[in-house]
């Protein structure tokens, strides 16, 4: 079976981003109960990627799997593997990049989750270094979706994490797709960026 091509994964995110985004889907506050803005914007990561990989596993090409344990039986687990068991066709660490709150306050420390150095913050930079060396999936990458906002464009946050990883790792060219056109007010439009993890340097 053909593998399919990140450029293909990485559109299909974006899609998938904007269908489930329609449905008006709702997050609730895991500290208060209360109900955020509808839309997907709000939804923490682990929930988005669930919401999105469902729905692109309607596609038969992009069944896969969610919470996949690393080989050498630690507790740390892939966010997503496509294709199926043991020789998974891809292995990929999903991050978000929500610079702004449902409240349109800015949201200081959501870099961190993107370029920190430090495996404690579980970042887009240290799943690089952790998939390299991983032996999980015939191929390896690394995505990040991405919400944009007027004063707080994400290339240059995109840029950075670039020319960090290309320090740990073989780091592919980078694919992105749009999404646009989402329901709430601040979270209306973003990109995903897809990169390929080769071996460590």
């Amino acid at each position: 079976m053909e593998v399919i091509g990140l450029r293909v994964i990485t559109e299909a995110f974006a899609h998938a981003v904007e269908v489930v985004d329609a449905r008006r889907p709702r997050a609730v506050s895991s500290r208060t109960g209360a109900s955020y803005q509808p839309g997907i914007g709000p939804h923490p990561e682990s929930q988005a990627v669930r919401l999105v990989t469902t729905e692109m596993a309607a596609d038969q090409t992009f069944i896969g799997q969610l919470d996949v344990p690393y080989p050498g039986g630690g507790r740390q687990r892939c966010d997503w593997c496509l294709g199926a068991p043991p020789e998974w066709s891809w292995a990929i660490e999903v991050k978000m990049l929500r610079l702004m709150g449902d409240n349109n306050k800015l949201n200081d420390n959501m870099l961190m989750h993107i370029l920190s150095p430090y495996p404690a913050h579980r970042s887009a930079l240290t799943d690089c270094a952790k998939l390299a060396a991983s032996g999980l999936g015939r191929q390896r990458a690394v995505m990040i979706y991405a919400f944009e906002y007027p004063d707080w464009p994400v290339a240059p946050a995109v840029e950075a994490f670039e020319l960090l990883a290309a320090r740990l790792v073989a780091l592919g060219p980078r694919h992105a797709a749009p999404f646009q056109h989402l329901i709430h007010p601040v979270h209306r439009h973003g990109y995903v960026f897809g990169w390929e993890v080769g071996g460590p340097r």
